[in-house]
């Protein structure tokens, strides 16, 4: 359904993400608002790949409202507050992202709402169109 865009004609992706995604005609797109490492307790763990965990646990939540998974994320835009954080975020997207790579973006910030976050991810995805009655 997903097609990878990754030409060979310019420099390859740095790390497991694809240039581009083609979304099929009459896919539905579903979008998700950026997502921070809080637990459904309001508990923030200390650490990135923690975070980054809940991150994606909810990403596969919301998704799964949608009858969609992580398999159907298209792009990523990631936001870090310090490069000390890349390796623990990119394991856990790498682990829990589909094929092909969703197309991604990631950002160095100087925070969040509030100093304990260390991740905060958002997301596209596409899935097949719902049929009538369902």
């Amino acid at each position: 359904m997903l097609r990878a865009l990754t030409p060979a004609s310019i420099h390859p992706p740095f790390a497991r993400y694809s240039h581009g995604v083609e979304v099929p005609p009459g896919a539905r797109l579903v979008f998700l608002s950026g997502q921070l490492g809080i637990a459904a307790d309001a508990a923030i763990p200390e650490g990135a790949e923690a975070q980054t965990e809940l991150i994606f646990d909810a990403m596969e939540a919301i998704l799964a409202e949608a009858r969609l998974g992580l398999r159907h994320v298209v792009r990523l835009n990631a936001y870090l507050a310090g490069r000390e954080h890349l390796a623990a975020y990119m394991a856990v997207r790498d682990r829990r992202v589909g094929e092909p790579p969703p197309a991604s973006t990631l950002l160095i910030v100087s925070g969040f709402s509030r100093e304990a976050f260390k991740v905060e991810v958002e997301a596209v995805a596409a899935g097949p169109a719902v049929r009538s009655g369902g």
